[in-house]
């Protein structure tokens, strides 16, 4: 099968490195940015272009992977065709499609992709949803190929997992920046951090998160709060760790 790949970022690069390791043909990469399509295209061995209209018309599948504010405005320059058409974002409709395209669906990887940094697919949890029933099997396929996690799910139930996977780790992430940042303005090794991180992070795997919880903010320790309210000089991280304190006592109340 040969796969054309509409854009070239993070989730794009890791992706379509992963269908070419299973052995799926990646005959083209389509990025606006022809710099981004280069470096991709140089990796996977194959053309790119930034032109839409040039798009190979002969692949057996369409990876749409773009930003979600392009998506739309992408998916109608493209010229329709016979093949299979997909995006990998997690909050946005499957009907994106519907009126360009006969025949299309999702692929949608859970987890955060860096270009620079290698990824097993193996255990990521893969989404998809099809209009047809043969194109639903067709994608469990490919997906069961790249993963032993695949399954199906809606469009309103995938945007609300995105949800919760942008709690889980976007936010998350900004948290660790924002520690790491307390910790460089006081040159203290951020380092120091991880073995906390990752016992955190083990945590959940062997009970719930609400279990998990520790610190001041589940007892409101107000004399502990203030003296770090008091440390932050940035607006921002001292309404940011006051709301997050409010939540943590208040669903510690709730259980």
């Amino acid at each position: 099968m040969k796969i054309v790949f509409i854009g070239a970022g993070n989730l794009a690069t890791r992706l379509s490195l992963a269908m070419q390791r299973v052995g799926m043909q990646i005959g083209q990469v389509y990025s606006h940015t022809s710099e981004n399509a280069r470096q991709l295209a140089v990796k996977l061995g194959c053309p790119w272009t930034t032109d839409l209209s040039a798009l190979q018309a002969d692949a057996d599948m369409y990876v749409f992977s773009l930003k979600d504010t392009v998506l739309a405005d992408v998916i109608a320059q493209v010229k329709p065709n016979n093949g299979l058409w997909i995006h990998t974002a997690g909050s946005m409709p499957m009907d994106v499609f519907e009126g360009y395209a006969a025949r299309y669906g999702v692929l949608y990887p859970l987890q955060t992709f860096s270009k620079g940094r290698e990824v097993s697919f193996d255990v990521i949890p893969i989404f998809l949803e099809a209009n047809t029933k043969k194109d639903a099997d067709y994608l469990k396929k490919i997906a069961s190929a790249l993963s032993e996690n695949v399954r199906f799910m809606s469009s309103e139930k995938r945007r609300s997992l995105h949800l919760a996977a942008v709690f889980a780790c976007n936010f998350t992430n900004h948290i660790y920046a924002l520690s790491y940042k307390l910790l460089e303005q006081e040159e203290i090794p951020a380092d120091v951090l991880l073995p906390l991180i990752d016992e955190t992070t083990a945590k959940i795997h062997a009970m719930p998160p609400a279990a998990a919880q520790t610190g001041p903010a589940i007892r409101y320790d107000e004399n502990v709060i203030n003296k770090h309210l008091a440390m932050l000089d940035d607006p921002d991280m001292k309404e940011i760790y006051q709301l997050l304190s409010r939540s943590i006592h208040k669903e510690a109340q709730n259980e």
